[in-house]
């Protein structure tokens, strides 16, 4: 490429960040000028989106054939003075052909140009002409793509806005309605996808900027690893957490031996069992005292003031404040007729109760006279002593008699969600699969405290999720709008997902769609050959590879004593990108302080010790797994397990068994061998 052509496209990239510039500057000075807090949030926002596209602001032009031109970028860019366009947003429907047209279908393309960038210098223009004759398949931007897998880890996820693929970048910009399934196998680029998604949707449907959209990772460590790539893409209101996460103050363990049981939806039928249960309708009346009197609660009175309560579809905890005001009521009115025949005469007869009309007396007046109560002489009509002012009085008295709240509370308690679930399960301490059933109990006990409801969520590894966290994701989202990544051949949990639609069925039916990635961008085709034995028997099919390291995996068979010193060898001779040794639980300490990283770990250092689980969503530039046996004994989804290790590898993989060698694994060649052919 000529130096005219980097000098043409330094010249529009200076002039791109000088208004980008200009605007940073101003959302900065309306910041410090402070005022209205809703105005100073709006002004930070903006800050710190013009801040997070600081890098790669523009990668990218397309020449059409009509003769004009568009730069393509992460965000839109005009030029104030006559509102012309320097840069279009990647999500814009102008910008859709730089990552779908090909020669076979240009859209209108003459010319697409990759920019790269580094800082504010254009380093190269990588140009594609779409003038042949289209009979050749290829991916877009294969180059630019390659150059995207290739390039070393650094312990954070990349966005792929520049490298994207045209079966991504439909599903991208796909319509939000309802809820996307994104089922692609290891390196397919899923997750990337779904977090591409959210930006487009936050760019092309304002509502959900208003109403929030959730993500939901299987652990703090893959959040962490994701966590730049939304910033990037110039979107900074989005809020991630694990499913433990959604629900506050739940102080949990790591490992929980009963968690298929747990995730299953038939606890949801228990714990409102177990809520139900604490209602008690009473055999016989149950006696109160009140200001000098027994009152009697008839078990009939109960029971229908049960029914009413439960009629209106209340949460327990609500509920019962009409159980309690239907019973209240009872006891009011039976104080009314005891006080209506209490006030006598002086000849002894009932006060208001010696005339068929229910008329006062002179005798009656002269009764209440006494009892200082002042009536108009005048004034016979026919009246009852208490009226509804009287009564309300009466009924908050009993209301706050601590008596009759004892008694109120024995037949329908106020219950708190960690009560009702030691009812079910039992007070052992709590693990991450104990919260879905405790936001169960709180969503039957009306406790929505701290419960934010959003317009779209987004599920990563959601193969991993429990029916009872399904359940509990609902509740969250109401609209049912939601993009939900996964991969069934991955799912490492007794309580996950077998099928998507049986997943999915008790809560909207067949109303959810299936997107599939089936090419494999960033695990070589010589690691994927290296897993087929474990998906032998799954029905399930690996994506297609698009490349090849050159490097074959290879297997070592050491003794238990001699673990640590192959360990530590193949990590020194680990020379460029990063290494994430992969072991089961039990080993990962022992690893840990052989290598002397940190536990837990920190996703940037060069090498890092993580469980199967911990792996998940990862990838490094080299693996090592220890101890395959170890996985695949982990439980019934120990192959699901060691699959996901095996293919967070972007280059090269290494397994180190003990004792044995696990019978998918044992076509593998030895590391001398390999060391040999290399």
């Amino acid at each position: 490429m000529s130096g005219d052509e980097l000098e043409l496209e330094q010249e529009h990239l200076s002039e791109l960040y000088a208004h980008v510039d200009a605007l940073r500057d101003e959302a900065a000075e309306r910041v410090e000028a402070g005022g209205d807090p809703d105005a100073v949030a709006v002004w930070q926002a903006e800050l710190a989106r013009l801040d997070g596209v600081e890098q790669g602001l523009c990668f990218g032009r397309l020449d059409m054939t009509d003769g004009t031109c568009s730069y393509i970028g992460r965000i839109g860019v005009f030029r104030d003075s006559d509102d012309e366009q320097l840069l279009v947003d990647w999500r814009a429907p102008l910008a859709r052909a730089f990552y779908t047209a090909t020669a076979a279908d240009p859209q209108g393309v003459r010319r697409r140009r990759r920019i790269s960038t580094r800082g504010r210098t254009v380093v190269a223009v990588d140009d594609e002409l779409l003038d042949s004759d289209g009979s050749e398949e290829h991916l877009v931007g294969e180059a630019a793509l390659l150059a995207a897998v290739t390039a070393e880890r650094t312990g954070r996820m990349r966005e792929i806005v520049t490298t994207l693929q045209a079966e991504q970048d439909a599903i991208i910009r796909s319509e939000e309605r309802g809820i996307l399934v994104v089922q692609g196998g290891p390196g397919t680029g899923k997750t990337a996808v779904a977090l591409h998604r959210v930006a487009y949707l936050l760019y092309t449907h304002e509502h959900l900027r208003n109403r929030g959209v959730l993500v939901v990772g299987p652990s703090r460590i893959f959040l962490d690893y994701i966590g730049q790539v939304l910033p990037g893409l110039g979107e900074n209101r989005v809020v991630a957490a694990t499913i433990a996460e959604l629900r506050a103050g739940v102080d949990i363990t790591e490992s929980d031996s009963d968690a298929v049981r747990k995730g299953s939806a038939r606890m949801a039928e228990e714990i409102a069992r177990a809520i139900s249960s604490r209602v008690r309708i009473p055999d016989q009346p149950v006696l109160v005292d009140f200001e000098q009197q027994r009152l009697s609660l008839e078990p009939e009175t109960c029971r229908d003031a049960a029914a009413k309560a439960r009629d209106t579809g209340l949460p327990h905890n609500q509920a019962r404040l009409v159980f309690q005001n239907e019973l209240v009521a009872a006891l009011a009115e039976l104080l009314v007729e005891r006080m209506e025949s209490a006030l006598l005469t002086e000849d002894g007869r009932a006060l208001d109760g010696g005339s068929a009309d229910g008329r006062l007396g002179a005798a009656d007046l002269k009764a209440l006279s006494a009892a200082g109560v002042v009536v108009d002489p005048d004034d016979d009509a026919p009246r009852e002593l208490v009226d509804s002012a009287d009564r309300e009085a009466l009924r908050g008295s009993l209301l706050a008699d601590e008596r009759i709240a004892d008694a109120l509370d024995e037949l329908w308690p106020e219950l708190t969600p960690e009560e009702v679930v030691t009812d079910v399960i039992g007070a052992a301490p709590r693990t991450s699969a104990d919260v879905a059933l405790l936001d169960e109990a709180a969503s039957l006990l009306g406790d929505g405290a701290g419960r934010a409801v959003f317009g779209h969520v987004v599920v990563d590894e959601a193969q991993e999720l429990s029916e009872m966290q399904w359940r509990m994701l609902m509740r969250r989202c109401p609209s049912r709008s939601m993009t939900i990544v996964g991969d069934l051949a991955q799912t490492g949990s007794g309580a996950g997902a077998r099928s998507w639609g049986r997943m999915l069925a008790p809560h909207v039916a067949d109303r959810w769609r299936l997107a599939e990635l089936t090419v494999n961008y960033r695990t070589p085709s010589e690691i994927m050959a290296a897993t087929a034995g474990l998906l032998e028997g799954t029905g399930l099919r690996p994506p297609r590879s698009v490349r090849s390291s050159g490097e074959n995996p290879w297997l070592e068979w050491v003794s238990r004593e001699s673990l640590g010193d192959l360990v530590r060898q193949v990590v020194a001779e680990h020379a460029e990108g990063q290494l994430s040794v992969i072991a089961p639980p039990d080993l990962v300490g022992e690893l840990a302080a052989e290598l002397g990283v940190p536990l837990p770990v920190e996703l940037t250092d060069a090498v890092v010790v993580l469980e199967p689980g911990q792996a998940k969503g990862l990838e490094f530039d080299s693996v090592l797994i220890v101890e395959p046996a170890g996985i695949l004994g982990g439980g019934g989804f120990g192959r699901s397990d060691l699959y996901v290790s095996m293919t967070r590898a972007t280059r090269r993989l290494g397994v180190v068994c003990v004792d044995s060698v696990p019978e998918p694994l044992a076509g593998m060649a030895s590391r001398e061998r390999v060391a040999a052919a290399g």
